[in-house]
């Protein structure tokens, strides 16, 4: 299985158990690697038979500006189906961190793997 990969990407949404944490929304960092297959785009040489990383980027962006989550559990999940459904990829490992959220930690956060299921 080939690989398309945002690592680093930044998204905004309201996520916490806290009152004080869902006040405003909180940027977040993700990976995303999404398994697919380059066999035609990389024969083609065109991006309409390729997964577009960049609209992944700006759909995701869009979409988590207009949701809520209590736990990052549940947003890495949400992210993990967004990407299986909306852009048939055959898996998906989504890593997501709550920067500056502990003291003392540089990073907190949680990683998923998921597949799509045959039909």
């Amino acid at each position: 299985m080939d690989t398309i990969f945002l690592h680093g990407l930044k998204a905004e949404t309201l996520i916490g158990v806290y009152e004080w944490e869902r006040q405003q929304q909180q940027s977040l960092i993700f990976d995303i690697d999404i398994g697919t297959d380059f066999q035609t785009s990389a024969q083609s040489d065109d991006i309409a038979d390729t997964l577009h990383y960049a609209q992944v980027a700006d759909d995701l962006r869009t979409d988590l500006a207009t949701q809520k989550f209590l736990l990052l559990e549940a947003l890495a999940e949400y992210v993990a189906q967004f990407i299986l459904k909306r852009y048939q990829a055959e898996a998906v490992k989504v890593k997501v961190v709550k920067p500056g959220i502990l003291p003392a930690v540089n990073e907190v956060g949680v990683m998923i793997e998921r597949y799509r299921k045959s039909q």
